[in-house]
């Protein structure tokens, strides 16, 4: 598990998106100035894993509207319960302490399950159990240097999907010193059930950022909700802004957390080498749920622009990509609802 400064740090990463993609900046921009919404709306802050979240929804009914919105905080609270590394006594912590977590709840078996499918479609690209890697790199960091192969070597050796067992009775480590991390998914599955707890109250417009995107209806300005992709290198520049249509939104860059001064080394590894994958600088994925577009990123990220472009037509989702010299590349299905 990071310790304190890593965790703050991983905090700050999730922070670079909420600026790129914030609700209240610039970056969130109503494609047209309607008339006012009849609806009334409310709005909730919280801190959550790993980060400031925030949940917008609009109702008829504005008692209606909080509802839902304590319902989807509840829902974020039961991830980080299960899910999250920053709370020592969730169900995550207890599995990588003990390397064996029985009778896990079945929202944590979801996930897992998730995982591992992605994993296997994907080869090994996206793996959950890349913790140790994380460990490795953090650790030499606070001597200030970067690992050494044998560190690294010993760190994979402790990596790898297939050697993590998950039932709906038992989850378990098949070899000893491993370790996971669902930063990569959590945050998505946090997404689909706040979302899923906002439809159960009957509200039809919202917006929900657990570090990744997803909407309902429309904004209070009755037009489609809009987010702007931030320039890995510019940070108040945009590279483009997409329609929300319904799907979830997801990014990983290079520059929510790095190794170092530059973009060499950074928080997503590939699982297969222990370095970070040097074509990509960021990755924006559309998908059905957040939890699916989250994961897919990582992805993502070990290919180059063409090869992701690829993968979006294998996965049936919609990307969009910035290399290392800030070129971007679009999936052919995206392209309508950009704007540039």
């Amino acid at each position: 598990m990071p310790d304190l400064n890593s965790s703050l740090k991983i905090a700050n990463r999730r922070q670079w998106l909420r600026v790129s993609m914030g609700l209240s900046a610039s970056l969130l921009l109503p494609q047209v100035h309607a008339k006012s919404s009849t609806l009334q709306w409310c709005e909730t802050a919280m801190v959550g894993l790993g980060t400031t979240l925030s949940l917008r929804a609009g109702h008829a009914n504005g008692e209606r509207a909080r509802a839902g919105l304590d319902a989807a905080v509840a829902a974020i609270r039961h991830v980080e319960e299960q899910m999250s590394l920053f709370n020592p006594q969730s169900a995550l912590s207890t599995l990588n302490r003990e390397g064996v977590l029985h009778k896990p709840h079945a929202d944590l078996v979801r996930v897992l399950q998730l995982a591992q499918q992605v994993s296997t479609k994907s080869r090994g690209a996206f793996d959950v159990t890349v913790q140790p890697l994380w460990l490795t790199w953090a650790a030499a960091q606070r001597a200030g240097r970067l690992p050494t192969t044998s560190e690294l070597n010993g760190a994979r050796s402790r990596v790898g999907w297939r050697k993590l067992e998950v039932t709906a009775g038992q989850i378990r480590f098949l070899q000893r010193g491993m370790a996971l991390t669902l930063n990569g998914i959590a945050q998505g599955f946090a997404g689909d059930l706040a979302r899923a707890a906002l439809q159960a109250h009957g509200v039809e417009h919202a917006l929900i950022d657990t570090g990744e995107w997803s909407a309902l209806g429309q904004s209070p300005e009755q037009s489609p909700w809009i987010l702007g992709i931030a320039n890995p290198r510019l940070e108040s520049a945009l590279i483009a802004k997409i329609n929300l249509d319904g799907r979830a939104v997801a990014t990983s860059s290079d520059a929510h957390y790095r190794f170092g001064a530059d973009d060499i080394h950074h928080h997503i590894f590939d699982p297969h080498t222990g370095y970070s994958p040097r074509a990509l600088a960021s990755v924006t994925v559309l998908a059905p749920t957040c939890a699916l577009a989250d994961a897919l990123t990582k992805v993502m990220f070990m290919a180059d622009a063409a090869q992701a472009i690829s993968l979006a037509r294998r996965w049936k989702v919609d990307v969009l990509v910035v290399d290392k010299a800030g070129q971007w590349r679009a999936s052919a299905g995206l392209i309508p609802a950009l704007h540039t």
